[in-house]
């Protein structure tokens, strides 16, 4: 992952609705939602919530697709899952982390 794509989507995440958004999406799984079962699930309004959605599909962290007349948007896991790997990959120089009093040990 290139480090403006981790820029990117940490920009898109660093917005209380869209880490909201995304969190509901990564928990679905793959069904996905409509953007009606998403304004009904977080109470918020369908134009706040379509800027929101452009956002994070615009980030890559979320994918769209049309089944008949509905939209259909997914947490984009394969992204997902590189913002990790690229956040963790010299975790801890290599080694194992060792997690001493709730909090992970890396050396320092």
């Amino acid at each position: 992952m290139e480090c403006m794509e981790v820029i990117k989507s940490f920009a898109a995440l660093a917005q209380p609705l869209r880490l909201q958004v995304f969190r509901a999406l990564v928990v679905v799984g793959e069904p996905g939602l409509t953007p009606g079962a998403i304004q009904e699930a977080l109470g918020v309004a369908p134009a706040t919530l379509s800027f929101h959605l452009k956002e994070l599909v615009n980030a890559g962290l979320v994918t769209q697709e049309r089944a008949g007349r509905n939209l259909i948007y997914r947490a984009h896991y394969e992204q997902m899952n590189s913002l990790l790997a690229y956040l963790t990959q010299n975790c801890c120089l290599g080694e194992a982390c060792v997690v001493e009093s709730s909090s992970a040990s890396c050396g320092f």
